[in-house]
């Protein structure tokens, strides 16, 4: 047990499985502990900084509202700086100001004072703040305007629209351009550092933008100059070994993007014909930001309680679903982490496999060659399954399958897209699914969205007006008690007021009275009704008591959920 992990244990700010999950994530991912934990959420940050302040006797450091002068960042060399996890923060006389995320290590204090020839003065920091320090100072920062402008002279302008034709020879030639190269890195450079999880590259008529969605919401990053429309696209399909000649079909590839010394980015690619152009989006996939505990998700107690206690049954069907990007996913994969034991056989069907989960067979589906999900469960039910995981069931050969499964003694867990969880049950008769097949085999139905959180470097308390969350849904009673919060924008959140997003669930178990009601032939309207008169908290009861907490503004609450 690291010297660190023991002090909290023994302080009580987190206990000892916590931090057994957290070493063993270390051990997967590499560097130090206090940043596992603070990246599992099982300490936050400022916590963890104040903590270590208190232990060492040392002052600590906000660096994110700190500017160094470059001055004093030469002082220290970029090879020792993450060495040692450590930046030069100020130079006072002989004496150089550092920031440590332990400053108990004697080694790294020594070495600074024999490079830099000054006394060294410790203060404290978050791994992760130093982190983004070392790449803000260190790493040569290129901007969009530093790369425009070297394009300005260069010939990258391959093709005219009117014929369609295009040599490919000048598409390849033109993708490999250093301009152009360097273009598309600070895009996907710059999708990562504002934590964006998606990146559309789109072509109009008269514009050539490009877009990021930062917390479920798509912002303006760029606008591009038209002539490097083609170049630009050539040079994402080379990236991502699709074919650059085919500009009429649909195309999906993958890019994977080392950044730094030890992560690696894959992000999803698909490309679309448009009228203008080929719209390209890319989606990234981070594993080491993958939340797979799942107290950390969002869960109310009851709802996670009856959420476990669904997915540890020996058989039957839990169903996770809403729309692209609500975080199903996610759920899922937390689920299966919950279950992978090595007694279990635990299969998955996906397309596509978003991250590689150790312990877990996961088989990629290819339509082209007739792997389909259907195709991929009959062959599971032939592997001695325990779990099975069905990425989303979209026909009625699917469903059947899945629902035979549930019926024969496996754990089935597929996704739907459905708009809440009583529709779920509509959307599987609408396919042909029997009644009674229905409610033999389905254990519960999770309805999610995901809710920008508000970020806490700059939470402030609002004049709550209880009106607005009586519209909303609330009762009177406690819209008069509860207190309102909102970001009022930092350079942590980038002046939005959010940060980070979190679930909203609507967890609804198969009740046998709901059960007789869908045997009765009632509509996915009774079915809420009932739903509600049980006690099951809807979406926006949910994102309702996200506000209570301080966790979500009624904007943002009112943007994700639909009244009840």
């Amino acid at each position: 047990m690291s010297r660190l992990g023991e002090l909290l244990v023994r302080e009580n700010l987190i206990s000892l499985q916590q931090l057994q999950k957290a070493q063993e994530q270390q051990k997967k991912s590499g560097g130090r502990l206090g940043y596992s934990l603070t990246k599992l959420g099982i300490i936050g940050e400022s916590e963890l900084t104040s903590f270590l302040s208190k232990q060492y006797g040392v002052p600590s450091i906000n660096l994110s509202e700190f500017e160094i002068d470059p001055e004093v960042i030469k002082l220290v060399p970029v090879e020792v700086a993450r060495k040692h996890e450590v930046v030069p923060v100020n130079r006072t006389g002989s004496s150089l100001i550092v920031a440590m995320s332990d400053p108990s290590n004697i080694y790294a204090i020594d070495d600074l004072k024999f490079l830099t020839g000054h006394n060294i003065e410790v203060v404290v920091a978050s791994e992760v703040a130093i982190d983004e320090a070392i790449n803000k100072y260190y790493e040569k920062q290129v901007s969009y305007k530093d790369v425009l402008d070297g394009i300005e002279d260069e010939e990258v302008d391959v093709a005219k629209e009117d014929d369609g034709s295009i040599n490919v020879v000048d598409l390849e030639k033109a993708a490999d351009e250093a301009p152009v190269v360097k273009l598309c890195n600070v895009i996907l450079l710059n999708a990562i550092k504002k934590r964006a999880s998606d990146i559309h590259i789109e072509p109009y008529e008269k514009s050539f933008r490009v877009r990021y969605r930062v917390d479920g919401v798509l912002h303006e990053e760029q606008q591009l100059p038209m002539k490097l429309k083609n170049a630009i696209t050539s040079r994402v399909k080379i990236m991502s070994s699709l074919d650059i000649a085919e500009r009429r079909l649909p195309q999906d590839g993958r890019i994977k993007l080392k950044v730094g010394k030890d992560k690696e980015m894959d992000f999803r690619v698909s490309v679309l014909p448009g009228l203008f152009g080929e719209k390209i989006v890319l989606r990234l996939l981070d594993k080491s930001n993958l939340q797979l505990d799942m107290t950390r998700l969002g869960f109310e107690e009851k709802s996670l309680k009856d959420f476990l206690f669904a997915i540890h049954r020996p058989f039957g069907m839990t169903l996770v679903t809403g729309p692209t990007g609500s975080g199903k996913t996610t759920t899922l994969y937390s689920a299966l982490s919950e279950l992978n034991k090595t007694t279990e056989n635990i299969s998955t069907a996906e397309d596509p496999v978003e991250y590689n989960l150790a312990g877990i067979n996961q088989c990629q589906m290819h339509d082209a060659i007739g792997l389909n999900f259907a195709a991929a469960l009959r062959c599971f039910l032939r592997q001695d399954p325990d779990i099975i995981m069905v990425g989303e069931i979209r026909d009625f050969e699917t469903a059947e399958i899945a629902v035979k499964a549930a019926l024969t003694g496996h754990m089935v867990l597929s996704t739907l897209h459905t708009n809440d969880a009583p529709a779920t049950i509509s959307r599987l008769l609408n396919m042909g699914v029997e009644p009674f097949l229905v409610t033999a085999s389905v254990n519960m139905i999770l309805a999610q969205r995901l809710a920008r959180k508000i970020c806490v470097e700059c939470k402030a308390p609002v004049d709550a007006n209880p009106k607005v969350l009586i519209d909303l849904g609330m009762k009177p009673e406690l819209a008069q008690q509860v207190k309102m919060f909102k970001g009022k924008g930092c350079r942590t959140c980038a002046n939005t007021g959010y940060k980070g997003r979190i679930a909203l669930y609507e967890v609804m178990p198969f009740t046998d009275s709901l059960k007789e009601l869908v045997l009765q032939g009632a509509s996915a309207a009774e079915l809420k009704a009932e739903m509600i008169r049980q006690g099951i908290k809807t979406l926006r009861m949910s994102g309702l008591t996200k506000i209570a907490e301080g966790m979500c503004t009624p904007e943002e609450v009112g943007r994700v959920t639909v009244g009840d």
